[in-house]
């Protein structure tokens, strides 16, 4: 009984580490969030005709639209033009949020957080 009694203190120890390495990943998971929400993502379009200003949480914050491709006549080019560069921005944000959230994957811990 006193090995089983020993085994157990040996993974109490066990777990507070892991508790304090959870600890320290959200940490690191809440300065990477904020650093997200101040990095600055610029989507383009039609040969940067219209730019959109972005966070890397795809927060947009500011839209320039070249007056040489506003067409009274053609709202539609002018739309399909601000999407291009809203969608182009969405993909940059996905690749920022990909490379510094990447490594806080929660699978490689086997589902425990």
């Amino acid at each position: 009984m006193a090995n089983n009694f020993n085994r157990g203190g040996a993974g109490m120890g066990g777990m507070q580490n892991l508790m304090k390495q959870a600890q320290k990943m959200q940490e690191e998971m809440a300065q990477t969030e904020k650093l997200l929400e101040e990095w600055e993502i610029v989507g383009t379009s039609g040969g940067e005709a219209v730019v959109v200003y972005m966070n890397a949480k795809k927060i947009i914050d500011g839209i320039e639209i070249d007056k040489s491709v506003i067409d009274p006549e053609d709202e539609e080019m002018l739309e399909d033009l601000v999407l291009a560069a809203i969608l182009d921005g969405y993909k940059k944000a996905d690749e920022v949020y990909n490379e510094k959230m990447g490594k806080f994957n929660m699978g490689g811990l086997g589902g425990l957080i």
